[in-house]
């Protein structure tokens, strides 16, 4: 399986890094075969300029610094995110990214007569979300989990017919111990494995 990692936290020794290892650890060991998107580690611009956005539905932007994005979408079976649930939602460096990178004539075809679009990622087998969460399980359900919803029902909504879905998160971060951060790599490890 070829399986694209985005990763996204800024601090190099942070509990992220940690699952992001354990993440590429257990996907090696399974056989994948990974490419890893680091935005903050790369310096992704995560602003989506006037000029760009004007252009939006003519197709993909000719900014070199995101050909490489665009391949590793037409190169991936399998796309895992890898980042901290901030205010119930993504980072914005990852909603740029979304914003920028997932974009007319590389993700979907916009017919000429405005009809539904035409998605381009339908090699997308598997999508999944890693993430960590400050709140509670039953306070991010009631917010209604706006990260997971953007990726696994937006996204997904571009992918392969029977396209697997995966989400994992470690609620109560921001009171988490180390057994309990120790738990959730444990748990990374046994679901990754099998799916």
């Amino acid at each position: 399986m070829r399986t694209l990692v985005v990763y996204c936290h800024p601090v190099p020794e942070s509990f992220g890094a940690a699952v992001r290892d354990v993440v590429l650890e257990t996907l090696r060991q399974k056989g994948d075969e990974i490419r890893l998107i680091d935005l903050y580690a790369e310096g992704f611009d995560p602003v989506l300029g006037a000029e760009e956005r004007r252009r939006y539905n003519e197709g993909a932007p000719d900014d070199p610094a995101l050909r490489e994005h665009f391949a590793h979408l037409g190169w991936a079976e399998a796309i895992l995110f890898v980042y901290p649930t901030w205010w119930y939602g993504l980072p914005a460096m990852l909603k740029g990214w979304l914003d920028r990178v997932w974009v007319t004539d590389v993700v979907f075809r916009l017919p000429a007569d405005g009809g539904t679009i035409e998605s381009l990622m339908t090699h997308i087998r598997k999508l999944g979300v890693i993430t960590t969460c400050g709140a509670s399980w039953w306070l991010s359900w009631l917010i209604g989990q706006p990260g997971r919803k953007t990726l696994l029902r937006g996204m997904w909504a571009l992918t392969g017919r029977g396209c697997k879905t995966l989400y994992m998160a470690h609620y109560n971060m921001d009171s988490s111990t180390d057994a309990s951060r120790a738990a959730y790599l444990a748990k990374v490890r046994k679901k990754l494995a099998r799916w």
